[in-house]
């Protein structure tokens, strides 16, 4: 009878740890990288295709938001793309919807962390980084990115 406690004990702790280690795996999947050119499919133009937008190079699924980012909706020049800099400077101007920060006050710098950390990381799922934020022009990876500093993924299945 002790056996057969000890035996149910071990498949018990063997089925939880197995889980464990499925759970750091899937953690530890491969982080999608987005060129402009695929981000640009994601721009609420095509129905049933998921909004995406970039702010610090960190590409957010706003599809939930879709009254304020879809197609025609108040917000839409702001998705398919980075949008850093029109995000800092709550423009939407053309010339602002691009990832450049070079120039931006330290007020609109502060604006754009608080929006950042307030707004899309608490309201949006994270689906990957544009490829500007990881790599430099020759395709090899930037020098100051590291992964662990990088806002947490929420995998999502799109594929």
């Amino acid at each position: 009878m002790a056996t057969a406690h000890v035996g149910l004990l071990l498949v018990v702790v063997s089925a939880a740890l197995s889980d464990d280690v499925r759970l750091k795996q899937a953690a530890a999947e491969p982080v999608r990288l987005f060129t402009e050119e695929e981000l640009r499919r994601h721009d609420g133009t095509e129905e049933g295709r998921p909004i995406y937008m970039a702010v610090k190079g960190v590409v957010f699924d706003v599809t939930r938001g879709q009254e304020f980012y879809g197609k025609d909706a108040p917000y839409n020049a702001l998705v398919g793309k980075d949008s850093t800099r029109a995000v800092a400077k709550m423009s939407l101007d053309p010339e602002d919807l691009t990832s450049d920060t070079s120039g931006l006050t330290e007020e609109q710098l502060k604006s754009l962390d608080s929006i950042f950390e307030g707004t899309y990381k608490k309201k949006y799922p994270i689906v990957g980084y544009t490829a500007s934020r990881i790599l430099n022009e020759d395709g090899s990876p930037k020098d100051d990115f590291r992964a662990e500093q990088q806002p947490q993924l929420q995998t999502k299945d799109e594929f």
